[in-house]
């Protein structure tokens, strides 16, 4: 199964995502997790040790030339991606992590050697990966085009209980559409009663909520100390109800 999550920034999509890699291995699937935001975080929730130093993709400038080509001259539009999930990544606690980076600059979309690396890199995870594969995305979803859109099995799309996450999650929605995505669902997250999860799923219509996750104090204080998700019996509960419900998808 392939699953890429997005949200607008602050509804707390890596901890969702972390959440999630964690239940799948823990049910003994073999994860595959993939930071594609510039802002990289995941590493630290999933509690890999020296997080920080962990090298993104697209910062192994040698890597990028030699199998894209030199910045500025000719680009190889299909670089040779698939030792890279084997020989770049990372693992700890069963989980296997690649960190993408982000090519910040103007014109992101253009076909330099990273933008174009980067690409053909998740379209080769996407299509060829054996593994459950979850990609945390920036809300903007640019690392996804229509070439490995239709490899993802299903879209998550994060929400909070506020207005502005409202109105983010259509705006990701008609993305995702507009790249023919189609299974494309909500989680509701930090969600303080069931009162509010109704109102966030009645808000959201006629997309489909596969589960709510309630605030989490036990979450909140852990994430100060070490952005590591903490132990809470509740989370875990609904976070199992999510990973069920998406296996049911499948």
């Amino acid at each position: 199964m392939k699953i890429a999550i997005s949200g607008k920034g602050g509804v707390g999509k890596t901890t969702v995502c972390a959440l999630l890699c964690r239940e799948f291995s823990r049910r003994g699937y073999s994860v595959l997790a993939v930071d594609a935001d510039p802002d990289s975080n995941l590493p630290s929730a999933l509690g890999f040790p020296g997080a920080e130093k962990i090298k993104p993709i697209v910062e192994m400038k040698e890597l990028v030339s030699e199998r894209a080509g030199e910045g500025g001259g000719l680009v190889r539009l299909n670089p040779r991606v698939d030792d890279i999930p084997d020989t770049h990544s990372a693992t700890h606690d069963g989980i296997k992590l690649i960190v993408m980076g982000g090519v910040k600059r103007a014109g992101g979309g253009c076909a330099c050697p990273e933008n174009v690396f980067l690409r053909e890199l998740l379209g080769h995870i996407l299509t060829e990966s054996r593994e459950i594969v979850l990609v945390d995305l920036e809300a903007g979803i640019e690392h996804l085009g229509r070439a490995t859109a239709g490899s993802v099995d299903i879209f998550l799309i994060v929400v909070e209980p506020s207005f502005l996450s409202l109105q983010s999650a259509e705006k990701i929605n008609r993305l995702a559409r507009e790249l023919k995505i189609e299974s494309i669902a909500v989680i509701a997250n930090k969600t303080g009663s069931d009162e509010e999860r109704d109102a966030l799923e009645k808000a959201l219509e006629p997309l489909k909520c596969i589960g709510a996750l309630p605030f989490s104090s036990v979450l909140r204080k852990a994430s100060l100390k070490s952005g590591i998700p903490g132990e809470d019996p509740g989370l875990e509960g609904a976070v199992s109800n999510i990973v069920s419900s998406l296996l049911e998808t499948e």
